[in-house]
């Protein structure tokens, strides 16, 4: 028997249950500052990419709404803002069984018809969905990715090779990020000129 085994064992026993616990809400505790770990190490990670690509974002980390110290994501912020924008992000999501991580191109406002019919939208959003993106009301743009970082495997690959599973996963970004950085540009520039009276005319109706 090995020793995994028999640690698994031991605390399989009724009367271990009360050590078993503790030791549980410990390992819940340590994933919790393990997923911190690894979202500040993507988003350096991530920084350096764009830096070296010269890609127009601000990457930020983003906290989980009910535990303001946990955190679950990453959105870009482009360098100069307008009333609305797309802007990537990647985030993890509860999903019943576990987190997996998705990444998306997101809308900073909830976008009019006006804004979904400009021809730059359209042309972004039509070469995206060729590459498996789906759509809906908060992103032009999303999809998941093969991560889940509270798994054991996840986890213990971040523990022993961080810098694998950071290039691993920044792939997806580049994918987003990179690849279409030219057709986002022309996006939000596109967006940038639209009229506001026709912006706050659509939100009226």
């Amino acid at each position: 028997m090995d020793e995994q085994q028999a640690v698994l064992d031991f605390f399989a026993k009724i009367e271990n249950l009360p050590l078993g616990l503790a030791v549980a809400e410990q390992m819940d505790l340590q994933r919790e500052q393990l997923n911190n770990m690894f979202w500040r190490d993507l988003q350096q990670h991530l920084t350096q990419l764009n830096q070296a690509h010269t890609l127009p974002w601000q990457l930020i980390n983003t906290e989980d709404r009910n535990k303001p110290d946990n955190l679950v994501g990453l959105q870009g912020l482009p360098e100069e803002a307008h009333p609305n924008y797309l802007h990537p992000m990647l985030e993890q999501q509860n999903l019943g069984g576990g987190m997996r991580i998705y990444i998306g191109l997101m809308w900073h406002a909830a976008p009019t018809p006006e804004q979904l019919n400009l021809p730059a939208i359209t042309t972004l959003k039509a070469a995206l969905q060729l590459q498996g993106y789906k759509d809906n009301d908060r992103f032009l743009a999303w999809k998941w990715t093969k991560f889940h970082p509270r798994r054991r495997d996840f986890l213990l690959r971040y523990t022993q090779d961080a810098t694998s599973l950071l290039d691993d996963l920044s792939e997806s970004y580049t994918q987003l990020a990179l690849m279409h950085h030219d057709p986002i540009t022309q996006a939000n520039l596109a967006l940038a000129a639209l009229p506001r009276s026709m912006i706050v005319s659509f939100k009226k109706t």
